[in-house]
């Protein structure tokens, strides 16, 4: 397939698109990289500088794939701004890059390109759970703006499929973690410029690049009074989105299709961690100490985020591979040494 990854020079866009162009597909990343890195982009890739908010691009290259007899089968879209904390101090800029950009984006596709999206979404449209784990069916009521500009997104999408007949995928997955393992060895891991996620942070803190960890809140109502989160491996999470690629790319009449052009799933190891544990297990995979201080709560935190992932085990026969926190962390482990210690 000729397909479109926006983000693509990101973490997990980066990741999609080397496992797609590894399945032989012929890949365009379409990237701004004010969030990412242009060495993220697999060798081979057709690479493209741009704004996802500049429609007259977006058409040119869906029209200009048309006209070469090529035409884009379809688009997976990862470029957002991530941060759920800076979104309660930014709302503005989520809902214009995360929601605004998206539906330019979904507006150049209905005029000239595909109909047909996986879209990378997110486990904060469901805010603070009302059971765990979550089901695809729970409540949706986000607890900071950038759950909420990912809500509004599936909303979007889901006219889109009622009235233009589009097919998407909705995946809500977790924190994503860990490092890409292959026959070449790790090659790309987790980084943000600022930092802001919790195991690269730890791993920080274990090659002396950062005194200690935060731990921002110790009395929510968990075992440890820790924020607890469902950590997925970036591998395992690659693997759905190509699963979810294919369902949407089979007959949606055949009897066997098993939906109406529109799918929708949770993405998680089903296993919840709280922050302390994730710091024990870093400390445990590292050898190193990993000092800890406790800071105030960050508003807009649930307390428990836990995924089921059974929709996607049984609908698309996805099992992730790596389980274990302390695989997870292992392969992030080796990434961090290797970019830091270089």
């Amino acid at each position: 397939m000729n397909l479109l990854v926006t983000g693509g020079a990101g973490y997990i866009g980066g990741t999609v698109a080397t496992l797609l162009a590894a399945q032989g597909h012929a890949i365009t990343v379409l990237d701004d990289l004010s969030h990412s890195r242009l060495e993220a982009v697999p060798p081979g890739v057709r690479f493209v500088q741009g704004e996802l908010a500049d429609r007259v691009l977006l058409e040119s290259l869906f029209t200009s794939a048309a006209q070469a007899h090529n035409p884009f089968h379809a688009v997976l879209h990862f470029a957002a701004l991530i941060e759920a904390g800076e979104s309660m101090h930014h709302p503005e800029r989520f809902f214009r890059n995360n929601s605004a950009s998206t539906l330019t984006l979904l507006e150049a596709m209905l005029a000239v390109g595909p109909r047909t999206l996986v879209f990378s979404s997110t486990a904060a449209v469901y805010g603070e759970p009302e059971s765990v784990p979550i089901h695809e069916t729970a409540r949706l009521l986000p607890t900071n703006a950038y759950g909420e500009s990912k809500l509004l997104v599936e909303q979007v999408l889901s006219w889109f499929h009622r009235v233009h007949g589009f097919r998407y995928a909705s995946l809500r997955y977790f924190n994503v973690a860990g490092a890409p393992e292959s026959p070449n060895g790790i090659t790309r891991g987790e980084a943000h410029d600022p930092e802001t996620h919790l195991i690269p942070l730890i791993l920080d803190v274990a090659l002396g690049r950062r005194s200690s960890i935060r731990i921002y809140g110790d009395d929510y109502p968990t075992p440890d009074g820790t924020c607890v989160r469902d950590y997925i491996h970036v591998s395992d999470l690659a693997d759905a989105h190509i699963l979810a690629l294919q369902a949407l790319e089979s007959d949606p009449d055949a009897p066997t299709s098993g939906h109406d052009g529109r799918l929708l799933f949770n993405l998680g190891n089903g296993k919840g961690f709280s922050v302390r544990q994730v710091i024990e297990s870093a400390r445990c995979v590292t050898g190193h100490p990993i000092p800890a201080e406790v800071l105030p709560r960050r508003p807009g935190d649930p307390a428990v985020l836990v995924a089921s992932s059974q929709k996607a085990m049984r609908e698309l026969g996805w099992r992730p591979r790596y389980t274990e926190l302390d695989e997870i962390l292992r392969t992030a482990w080796v990434w961090h040494q290797m970019r830091y210690r270089a």
